[in-house]
């Protein structure tokens, strides 16, 4: 049975996420000038393959949970903030500008995007190849093919980024967590005191600039992929899995998919240990 959700408080103290004792965060602008939060061992330079982890809507650096902790174990991993969130909220860009600004937090390192990220990392990958060793993109879609359906899309998020600025933010959080497809997420998993780092302009700005709605479709370009992808989506999150497998089929045979038993959408909060289990044994 899903949990039940509580009211939001009205002011939470952001959560840095847990990290490995011997873990190093620092928050910097990068030259792009994306925010990224660092992390994992110092020695992890001389080792595994760096990650990036750029996140999903609503989210920032701070909303990974437990997962972030556990990949920084062994190797650097590198939280970004998209734009419109965390530190930062004061930029504003579509999903090709912010494939732009993520092809300069760390060239040739493996990638790895959920939700809105998944679909910044999908244009990342499109537009700067070299950029990317390899491909995790977690409740993926490359956009809304049918011309109408994109149209109606685009109104609602529209509509929907006027209701964020009207606030208060926590009101909004609580509805946007509230929606069927977070229904398995425990409400201890949500991450809620990271998301309340961003503000309503930043978050509105965002569903604006690169929301489904406003997202061309990739579809026809997924063939152009050349890095290993592998594509994971919630075995309840049935939508987005059935959309998985249509991409690892439109991709070929460098793409595989995982499904993650007995989680929804946000898989990745809800079974962070599996998730890692399977981003390790891909990035190897």
């Amino acid at each position: 049975m899903p949990n039940a959700r509580p009211g939001i408080p009205a002011e939470v103290p952001p959560d840095p996420g847990r990290l490995p004792a011997d873990a190093h965060t620092l928050s910097v602008p990068t030259s792009g000038p994306l925010a990224v939060t660092r992390s994992g061992p110092a020695d992890a330079a001389r080792g595994q393959q760096a990650l990036v982890l750029v996140h999903g809507f609503t989210q920032n650096a701070g909303a990974w949970g437990p997962l972030r902790a556990d990949l920084a174990h062994d190797r650097r991993v590198l939280a970004v903030d998209l734009p419109g969130h965390g530190a930062s909220s004061h930029i504003t860009a579509d999903l090709w500008e912010t494939a732009r600004l993520l092809s300069a937090v760390e060239p040739g390192a493996d990638h790895l995007g959920y939700s809105l990220g998944a679909r910044a990392c999908l244009h990342l990958a499109l537009a700067y190849p070299h950029a990317v060793r390899r491909l995790v993109l977690i409740g993926a879609t490359p956009g809304i093919a049918d011309a109408s359906a994109r149209a109606e899309r685009r109104q609602a998020d529209q509509a929907l980024a006027d209701r964020i600025e009207a606030g208060p933010l926590t009101d909004f959080l609580d509805r946007w967590l509230r929606q069927p497809l977070f229904q398995t997420l425990p409400a201890d998993a949500a991450c809620l005191p990271a998301r309340l780092a961003n503000t309503p302009a930043g978050l509105a700005a965002s569903l604006r600039s690169a929301g489904t709605g406003s997202q061309e479709p990739l579809w026809d370009r997924l063939g152009a992929l050349t890095m290993p992808v592998l594509l994971i989506a919630g075995a309840l999150d049935t939508r987005f899995a059935d959309v998985a497998r249509a991409m690892a089929e439109a991709i070929g045979a460098n793409a595989s998919v995982s499904s993650v038993p007995g989680a929804g959408h946000a898989c990745h909060l809800e079974r962070p240990g599996y998730v890692a289990g399977l981003v390790r044994s891909f990035s190897s």
